[in-house]
């Protein structure tokens, strides 16, 4: 899986263009592979997780998001990933599949924390929205803290600023 998908990059890479991110079926074969690392792939596979898997809702981002929902539950163990690790994963996949398993979070005392953090900047919550409400209602610091910062726009006022002026070139007509 690691060499074709290397050589699918360096394909691309003579053409120009980057590669395409990871399927459902390369996400799963790559999962397989953080189970039991091979020496000396560590950083590869951990970079893999992090940046070729699409964020959002296909079908590769259900995999990337069950996968990780486990470890940071602590249902599953990976030796490259931490429970905290795995919950930091989830909070950039900017919604979708890792909603739920954020929310859920929020009462995990081991990693509400990250949980937090993660839903913080994610806007695309839908219905869930109710979810972390209903907890910050019963008590809930992290899902507090969670509606505060949405309140205060910290995912828009936290982002780098626009610069002065941007320069373009117009090739062609």
């Amino acid at each position: 899986m690691l060499q074709a998908y290397r050589d699918h990059v360096a394909e691309r890479a003579k053409l120009g263009i980057p590669p395409l991110p990871l399927s459902a079926q390369q996400t799963a074969d790559l999962i397989e592979l953080l189970k039991n690392p091979p020496k000396g792939e560590e950083q590869a596979l951990l970079d893999m997780i992090t940046n070729r898997v699409p964020a959002g809702v296909d079908d590769a981002a259900k995999v990337k998001a069950s996968y990780l929902a486990a470890v940071a539950h602590g249902t599953e163990k990976c030796p490259l990933i931490s429970r905290a690790k795995a919950t930091e994963l989830l909070g950039t996949m900017l919604g979708g599949y890792n909603i739920s398993p954020l929310v859920d979070l929020l009462d995990d005392a081991a990693v509400a924390a990250e949980a937090a953090e993660g839903l913080k900047k994610t806007l695309l919550m839908f219905d869930q929205f109710h979810d972390v409400k209903e907890k910050a209602d019963k008590g809930n610091a992290h899902a507090k803290a969670v509606l505060q910062s949405w309140a205060d726009a910290e995912w828009f006022t936290s982002r780098p600023e626009v610069p002065k002026s941007i320069t373009v070139t117009k090739i062609g007509r």
